[in-house]
């Protein structure tokens, strides 16, 4: 089953320019939505920050990106180790 991968994150953000280049080096086929761009991005990003996954962020008063989502929310990563931990 092909999974779908959104990754949510910003062009101001150090760590979202990382993650966004090492899926780009592996291949990984994904949809990129810069949070910052506009706020229907925002918007979609605000809808799974409710998920109990961003709770570390919440308590660190972090935004929460880079963010992949998963098949619509089945499971969120929030770094590139984990997505490879995740692929293995």
């Amino acid at each position: 089953m092909i999974k779908k991968k959104v990754v949510f994150g910003s062009s101001m953000c150090p760590d979202c320019i990382v993650m966004k280049e090492a899926l780009d080096e592996r291949g990984v086929k994904y949809l990129y939505l810069d949070i910052t761009e506009n706020l229907a991005n925002l918007k979609k990003f605000l809808k799974f920050r409710e998920n109990s996954a961003f709770d570390f962020a919440k308590e660190k008063g972090s935004i929460g990106i880079p963010a992949m989502v998963i098949n619509d929310g089945e499971k969120i990563l929030f770094s590139i180790e984990e997505f490879d931990e995740y692929n293995k």
